[in-house]
């Protein structure tokens, strides 16, 4: 029937991957450094690229993928990762007019990555005004939160303007909901805690499939110790912040300067694991020990615990970060098979546990192409 075009456009980046109707990965794609001098990635090929725009990068890579055989004619539909849906955005949806004006009204919750989500949107119409395209949305998973969860303690003239918790990594989570039971061979656990550790990291509490907590809020910057933010912040040290440094360079500093790269010198786990230095260890411990005091959080809101488990960069191929937020979570009964957490097995608890644990490789391409096919009724989702 054709294959399914994911597009993800980032902030300086576009990603793509061409799936079959069977979910099986048939090409993937890139274009680095919009805007400078980047790199066009079909497969295993590379070229030096100069794209202006998200639409000049994008159309690069289409090209590239009729080269190697995907054109557009045979795509039967194009699912979008859009970051931020707001409040009515809960739902994947076929674009059209009314869809992308709604995604235009979220822009100022996500200035960096909706409007490239949008210019990818728009390129793939101009070019191909036949193709269905879907919208995701990463902030839809979580819409099932209370709305205690959900509301700072603001005046309702705050709540109105859209400054609330969000949460993100929607997408991440939707996938290991349904793809846990797959491999585990066994029921999704009622009480799950799921945690997506990578160079944005965040904790979601998961009771009978649906999000209830999660530590992402506003923005993506909220919660956990990441890359290269910051996590959770007092606002009054925010403020401060912006006296000195403006409101660009407090941003820049909380966003890109933070975090791993703030606290021990280098934004990626594996490089502070071979440092060795009292900075680099410090900054994993300060990873590890926010891991754990928020899942303490995550794990009241759900009323317990029965199951956790690990996606992401980190959470998948990081042994003493999962063994060391695993042993902090001794007191839930949680007993740690360290055999199979040092080969990255995917069940990780040992026999006796009274809470399982597993890796879940991540794979939101997939679930992207999933949804695609669900919303608009197409092979196996009719």
């Amino acid at each position: 029937m054709g294959e399914i075009l994911v597009v993800n456009a980032g902030s300086s980046s576009i990603k793509v991957a061409v799936l079959g109707m069977d979910m099986a990965r048939r090409a993937t794609g890139m274009v680095s450094e919009i805007g400078g001098s980047g790199e066009l990635r079909v497969g295993e090929a590379r070229q030096p690229v100069a794209a202006a725009d998200h639409g000049a990068a994008f159309a690069a890579l289409l090209e590239a993928l009729a080269g190697q055989g995907f054109g557009l004619d045979g795509f039967v539909a194009a699912g979008h990762r859009v970051v931020h849906g707001g409040r009515t955005l809960t739902r994947p949806l076929r674009i059209n007019a009314a869809v992308i004006g709604e995604i235009e009204a979220c822009v100022p919750l996500a200035p960096l990555h909706n409007p490239h989500n949008l210019s990818a949107i728009r390129a793939l119409i101009d070019l191909a005004p036949d193709l269905p395209q879907v919208a995701v949305f990463d902030t839809a998973f979580h819409a099932s939160n209370p709305d205690v969860a959900l509301r700072y303690a603001l005046p309702e003239t705050e709540d109105r303007k859209g400054i609330r918790r969000y949460g993100f990594h929607g997408i991440s989570y939707e996938s290991l909901v349904e793809r846990l039971p797959r491999l585990s061979g066994a029921p999704l656990p009622r009480r799950l805690l799921a945690l997506h550790l990578g160079n944005g990291a965040s904790l979601c509490a998961i009771r009978d499939g649906r999000s209830v907590a999660t530590t992402m809020g506003y923005s993506p910057l909220d919660g956990l110790t990441m890359g290269t933010r910051t996590g959770g912040i007092d606002g009054n040290a925010v403020l401060r912040l912006a006296e000195e440094y403006g409101i660009e360079g407090a941003a820049r500093l909380l966003n890109r300067q933070s975090g791993l790269l703030g606290l021990g010198g280098a934004s990626d786990m594996r490089t502070l694991s071979l440092a060795g230095s009292a900075e680099a260890r410090f900054a994993v411990e300060h990873f590890c020990y926010w891991a754990v005091r928020h899942a303490g959080s995550m794990i009241a809101a759900m009323g317990g615990i029965d199951g956790v488990a690990f996606t992401g960069g980190i959470g998948e191929n990081d042994a003493h970060a999962r063994g060391e937020i695993m042993r902090g979570l001794d007191w839930t009964g949680l007993m740690v098979d360290e055999e199979a957490n040092g080969t990255g097995a995917l069940r990780l608890n040992a026999a006796g546990s009274r809470v399982s644990a597993h890796i879940v490789p991540a794979d939101e391409e997939s679930q992207i192409a999933a949804e695609t096919c669900r919303c608009l009724k197409i092979g196996d989702y009719v």
